[in-house]
């Protein structure tokens, strides 16, 4: 069995398209069917159900996944070790971070990568937690820092130390800056540049706001943590995000800021994995890595 094809197959069954799968290998897709094709001739099994809207393992194709996954992370384990022998480990991890903590740790991440874990590789990517989710459970993600992540039998979580969400206005120049925590109340008066759901600050805002008899009041949905901030600055409402978000805006001396309090506002932050395949050890050494960065770079208090 070839262990190329094995991991074809892995990939467009956890994917469930070749096209995603191609996507994620950087193979042609032809090239990709054909490999997988292949192997099903190999072992006299059709694998995978073709259909318009995808592929989807077969029962013998559910089998050979189980225990492609164990034979795939045993070769990379038996590569770990080989690299051990020469003093470093190897292989690639794949990261995930939200966009706030992205602009805070990717720099100094990498920085502790390249200094403990040489010959290995590193690929972060932003996005949103539910997105990121579902990364790790189709396996193209290997570790990812989420917001408020749901519990599950398909990720394994690891508390970090929460974040406090503050609001965030413009600053006016000249003018007093307003002292003292604001009330979770006023806050929905005041109109909001807020990301669209599912984002977990949108949802922790709203559900928190519920719970006291109130709404938020949305003048704009916007997804990005810097267009937030611009259209801040630019007058057009107020934002409740991290402090992290707003030490890594351009400007931040634009920008105000006030805890917020009845009820304060922390959003839980957690290291996560995927629960259907064992971390490596170049995964496990990433894992200290990230949270010996975010203790050192990250303020989560206010």
């Amino acid at each position: 069995m070839d262990l190329k094809q094995l991991e074809y197959f892995v990939r467009v069954a956890e994917l469930g398209s070749f096209t995603r799968a191609a996507i994620a290998l950087d193979v042609a897709q032809p090239a990709l069917s054909r490999q997988v094709r292949l192997l099903e001739v190999e072992l006299r099994q059709t694998l995978l159900t073709r259909n318009g809207r995808g592929a989807t393992p077969t029962e013998a194709g559910q089998l050979l996944l189980a225990h492609g996954r164990g034979i795939l992370h045993q070769v990379e384990r038996a590569l770990e070790e080989l690299g051990r022998v020469r003093g470093s480990l190897a292989g690639h991890v794949a990261v995930g971070l939200p966009t706030s903590l992205a602009r805070v740790l990717t720099v100094p991440l990498t920085r502790a990568f390249r200094q403990h874990l040489p010959d290995a590789s590193i690929s972060i990517s932003e996005g949103l937690s539910v997105a990121m989710r579902e990364s790790l459970i189709n396996g193209r993600l290997d570790i990812a820092v989420l917001y408020n992540p749901q519990p599950g039998n398909e990720i394994e979580i690891r508390p970090l130390p929460d974040e406090t969400l503050l609001l965030v206005q413009k600053r006016t120049p000249g003018m007093p800056e307003p002292e003292g925590p604001i009330a979770l109340q006023e806050i929905a008066q005041l109109p909001l540049v807020i990301p669209s759901r599912p984002n977990a600050i949108r949802m922790q805002v709203e559900s928190e706001m519920a719970t006291i008899g109130c709404r938020p009041k949305i003048a704009l949905e916007i997804d990005g943590v810097s267009a937030i901030l611009d259209l801040v600055v630019d007058g057009a409402g107020s934002a409740v995000l991290s402090r992290n978000a707003v030490a890594s805006y351009a400007r931040p001396e634009e920008l105000a800021v006030r805890p917020i309090h009845a009820p304060e506002l922390k959003t839980r932050v957690a290291l996560a994995t995927s629960s259907l395949r064992p971390s490596t050890l170049t995964q496990q050494e990433t894992l200290t890595l990230i949270r010996q960065t975010m203790e050192a770079v990250c303020k989560t208090d206010v």
